[in-house]
């Protein structure tokens, strides 16, 4: 049998373990790691197609400069588009 102090010293873990139970993890919990691993594959995918691209290394990282420059104006126009509003920058697509 056990004493008071040590009943005072187990935790809701120790608990469930004495009854054959244990703690049920939450759904939030489960999406954050999932996605925390996904998000770690697509930056090592994007790393290892860009290492593996066919262009020379300046024209690789003159291309990426670009494409780094114009991310602000691109979010601006996804989120106009998003919104229903007309965008205002230069770097907005155009139909043809």
């Amino acid at each position: 049998m056990m004493k008071l102090k040590e009943l005072r010293k187990l935790d809701k873990d120790d608990i469930l373990e004495m009854m054959g139970l244990q703690s049920r993890t939450s759904t939030g919990a489960w999406l954050a790691g999932t996605l925390g691993t996904f998000g770690v594959g697509l930056l090592v995918g994007a790393g290892l197609g860009l290492l593996m691209a066919p262009k020379a290394g300046r024209e690789l990282r003159e291309d990426l400069r670009d494409r780094f420059r114009r991310v602000p104006s691109d979010a601006d126009d996804a989120i106009a588009a998003m919104s229903g509003r007309e965008s205002q920058s230069p770097n907005a697509s155009k139909p043809y």
